[in-house]
């Protein structure tokens, strides 16, 4: 859905700039918190299209949010896990792998979702929401669906994908002065 918004419709207009209600944050925190610290991840595939889908915060806003606030909620499922279970099964190595290379690629993330317009943005991010949670979902026991079945799936996702991308680019240079007015708006 959000591939689909940001590619045709581009930045929304009507709510943009308007502050997002607590009636709404807070029990999407609650669900995001709980999906995140029951599956191992789930506060940026939860909280992201939510908010992105509420129209009031720019993409790069939603998810320089979504990231600051994530922060927070690992530190506290760690917590809530290390004292509940002790460090066993914990695995220093890996953990230390992911600090890295999260400590790596935050900056540039954060270059780039600065950078990026936002309607181009909406695309990239709708594209990997979708792609990784048709990943998750073909791979789980529920479906756990042949490689080739994955693959071909894969591949028509990709094609949409960098269609979706390629008309947001085309969108997004017809209609640039007006986005920038949109945002400076909101900004105000």
């Amino acid at each position: 859905m959000k591939l689909v918004r940001f590619t045709v419709a581009g930045l929304p207009r009507t709510d943009l700039g308007k502050p997002l209600r607590k009636r709404f944050l807070a029990p999407l925190g609650v669900v995001a918190g709980f999906v995140d610290a029951t599956g191992g991840g789930g506060w940026g595939p939860v909280g992201t299209p939510s908010i992105l889908a509420s129209g009031r915060l720019e993409p790069r806003k939603t998810i320089g949010s979504i990231d600051t606030s994530e922060f927070l909620v690992a530190i506290a499922a760690s917590l809530g896990f290390l004292f509940g279970i002790g460090g066993e099964g914990v695995n220093a190595g890996w953990a230390l792998a992911l600090l890295l290379g999260g400590v790596i690629a935050a900056p540039i993330a954060a270059w780039l979702v600065r950078h990026i317009p936002p309607r181009v943005l909406g695309s990239a991010v709708g594209g990997i929401i979708i792609l990784t949670n048709v990943r998750t979902l073909l791979r789980s026991d529920w479906i756990d669906a042949p490689d080739t079945t994955r693959y071909a799936v894969y591949t028509v996702i990709y094609v949409i994908w960098v269609a979706a991308l390629a008309y947001s680019i085309q969108q997004y240079r017809l209609h640039r002065e007006e986005d920038r007015q949109i945002i400076a708006a909101a900004a105000a």
